[in-house]
């Protein structure tokens, strides 16, 4: 299926996930599909319950992937949900407390999820504040903010279990040199 900002996510079996974006039509597609390296082929699976693009996926410790937020239409939505490769499904999962897309979402040491910054809806068009995925209960709580409100910067987990947060653009548009440390 042709598509563009969708996700991909390498699951525990060594199959990709390809999931959402936006299609031909410029409209957000619900559709998803696996990649099988050792084949070489792509084949249908589950579809999400909400057609999105520039959300995230992030692989859990158990094996399901979480998508969260992205785009639909003209603005951005705070749903979620779970992808099982066991049985090829989708199933929703609770909602972000705010609508985001361009956030970064980082698999913490003990399996939660951290969601941070990202554009949100246009009375808050750039945002600061974060919170965590946790996989045992499906909720999402907030969490201590970011110093900086920042889109497209990236999050790495640290070896210490600290996530460092770098870059992406501020409310102008201009790149930041900045970096912050998220302790969990």
């Amino acid at each position: 299926t042709p598509r563009k900002s969708q996700s991909a996510t390498l699951l525990s079996d060594g199959r990709i996930l390809i999931a959402g974006g936006v299609g031909d039509d410029l409209a957000e597609v619900a559709s998803a599909e696996l990649y099988d390296p050792k084949t070489g082929t792509f084949g249908p699976t589950g579809s999400m319950k909400t057609g999105r693009a520039a959300h995230s996926a992030t692989l859990l410790s158990d094996g399901r992937v979480l998508i969260t937020g992205g785009e639909v239409g003209a603005g951005q939505v705070d749903s979620a949900e779970l992808y099982d490769p066991k049985t090829a499904t989708f199933s929703p999962t609770g909602s972000m407390s705010t609508q985001r897309d361009d956030y970064t979402a980082t698999l913490l040491s003990d399996g939660r999820v951290l969601i941070a910054g990202g554009s949100g809806d246009p009375t808050s068009p750039l945002l600061a504040s974060a919170e965590q995925y946790d996989p045992k209960t499906g909720t999402f709580v907030s969490t201590g903010s970011l110093t900086a409100a920042r889109t497209y910067h990236t999050a790495t987990l640290l070896s210490d279990g600290r996530v460092l947060i770098a870059g992406g653009q501020d409310a102008s548009s201009t790149p930041l040199a900045s970096a912050e440390l998220y302790q969990p």
